[in-house]
């Protein structure tokens, strides 16, 4: 016998959650199908526990300034064993979060691994329930190379299982991910190398947020080879040793980590029996309203390979929700001008289009400002750090269409300029607003 419900979301992530929470709010009888913790990627093994991870690096810089400023500071060393105890008791306590806001919106959990039985079935480990309208929200999961030795390094998943620091890392990966670990590694003091295949990192972003980004992480002491295909990886009794398809070796270090791209979690879900499509990568295929090919299926968030970002997922669920459930016929998501944040070192935040993306569309009118200058903060010191800006305009009124971030404070300074560019704000919206001095952020709206 089936249990039955208005709306059964499979996969207790982000997007999900939002999504069937929202939905219950207007009436829904509204179930979520999860087999591990709930959070998803974000909260276990992603934006959360990195962002952690983050700010212990982020401190070991600011102890290393503070004798610009008149402190005499001896530190001795890093506990990660210790930040880690904090780090997972803090995520759990998150996981309780979720599950008693579910209960509190009586939203049901079901713990399991779902399939499809068919378009509006779904087992979860023996047990079968029906819904009327299945959302899948499954997201992703790292991906490893199919090289020997393969399995000898570990993913970013596994690198919030380290118990201990390693004494010296490679990064394989030129992704956001994999310039935020290896930034991590190298501000706690661990031997870091960064492995490019090509010759650019963040190589979906503006060209000049690579180029910042790979002269301060040289400067900073990351070991940064481009060109390097991995090939194999063996273990030796010094350690692991990577080899390149061009016949270089690198390491031995104490651990390898793959950070090489991420995989949508479709495999077991049997769509073939709800008649659901995917992409030849496996993700599932959406319209702009979060559709599938079937009627009564919609899918968000990282399993359908759009922006992977934790909160598009959370706006694609909740916009789905009010249009499905709350009468608001014309609600969705616009996957336009979608501000982003790299957590490096320093961070980096970005929206709208490059100017690669923005000269094909518009060609000549396009303008560029820019600016690169050495925040007030390192005046005072030897070792000091760049800050690099541009603000990307199009079309005789100079519409501000993309704009990019490379410098301390980048992350939390874009929030409020991504609000204005989807008001459609110009340069002249910019150069009238008056600057608040002295501070980075000043740059965005004095630039000419």
């Amino acid at each position: 016998m089936s249990e039955k419900y208005d709306l059964l979301v499979i996969g207790g992530g982000s997007g999900g959650l939002a999504h069937a929470q929202r939905a219950a709010e207007y009436g829904a009888r509204a179930a979520v199908v999860e087999h591990g913790p709930l959070g998803g990627t974000c909260v276990n093994v992603g934006c959360v526990p990195k962002k952690v991870m983050w700010y212990a690096a982020h401190y070991a810089h600011q102890l290393h300034h503070a004798k610009d400023y008149g402190y005499d500071i001896n530190t001795r060393g890093h506990d990660w064993g210790a930040l880690k105890t904090r780090r997972d008791a803090y995520v759990k306590r998150l996981n309780g979060i979720y599950g008693r806001n579910l209960a509190k919106r009586e939203v049901s959990y079901i713990a399991g691994n779902a399939r499809f039985i068919d378009a509006h079935t779904v087992d979860v480990d023996g047990r079968r329930f029906e819904a009327d309208r299945i959302v899948i929200a499954t997201g992703g999961r790292p991906m490893v190379p199919d090289i020997e030795g393969a399995e000898l390094g570990i993913t970013s998943d596994g690198f919030f299982e380290l118990n201990e620091q390693p004494k010296r890392v490679i990064v394989v990966g030129s992704g956001y991910i994999a310039v935020e670990l290896a930034g991590i590694f190298n501000g706690l003091g661990t031997e870091t190398q960064l492995l490019v295949r090509k010759d650019a990192i963040l190589r979906d972003f503006d060209a000049m947020l690579g180029t910042a980004l790979m002269r301060e992480m040289r400067a900073s002491g990351i070991a940064l080879t481009t060109g390097a295909i991995p090939a194999a990886v063996r273990k030796e009794a010094a350690g692991l040793v990577l080899t390149a398809e061009d016949g270089r070796e690198f390491g031995p270090v104490d651990t390898v980590i793959w950070a090489i791209g991420r995989a949508p979690n479709t495999a077991t879900l049997d769509l073939a029996n709800a008649g659901v499509v995917t992409d030849e990568g496996g993700f599932v295929t959406t319209d702009e309203l979060q559709q599938t090919n079937v009627d009564n299926i919609n899918a968000l968030g990282d399993v359908t390979g759009r922006a992977a970002l934790t909160p598009v997922a959370i706006a694609a669920g909740r916009r789905l929700a009010d249009r499905l459930y709350g009468g608001m016929a014309d609600r969705y998501l616009d996957y336009r001008l979608i501000p982003t944040v790299v957590f490096s070192h320093p961070t980096i935040g970005t929206v709208g289009m490059t100017e690669a993306e923005a000269r094909s569309e518009y060609g000549e009118d396009v303008r560029i400002y820019s600016s690169e200058f050495t925040p007030m903060f390192y005046a005072l010191g030897t070792d000091k750090k760049s800050t690099a800006m541009k603000l990307i305009t199009a079309g005789h009124e100079e519409r501000v269409v993309g704009l990019h971030l490379f410098g301390d404070g980048a992350d939390e300074m874009l929030q409020g300029f991504a609000v204005a560019m989807r008001m459609g704000a110009t340069k002249k919206d910019f150069d009238d607003t008056v600057a608040i001095h002295p501070t980075s952020a000043e740059e965005v709206v004095t630039m000419r």
